[in-house]
């Protein structure tokens, strides 16, 4: 039954401190590997096709998944753009 009490009493605490950090606007999860400005350039290298993913991955020294990954929320993000001029 202790045991049990201290249980919930470490969620309660770790549920507050996950609001007050939300709150406070600080991410949960990784941070991204490449920067914003990293990224720009990525696209950049990547759209002008100079470089295979592989190449651009150890440019950047990231995994190949991760500029997989980055084009892919790429991608998203443009069709989902592409739907919102549609309706």
């Amino acid at each position: 039954m202790v045991a049990e009490f201290e249980r919930d009493l470490i969620s309660m605490r770790t549920k507050e401190g996950m609001a007050v950090a939300r709150a406070k606007g600080h991410l949960k999860g990784k941070q991204p590997k490449l920067s914003v400005a990293q990224r720009k350039l990525m696209f950049d290298v990547q759209d002008r096709g100079e470089y295979t993913p592989t190449e651009i991955a150890d440019l950047f020294n990231v995994s190949r998944a991760t500029i997989y990954r980055e084009l892919q929320r790429r991608r998203v993000a443009f069709l989902a753009s592409c739907e919102a001029h549609i309706f």
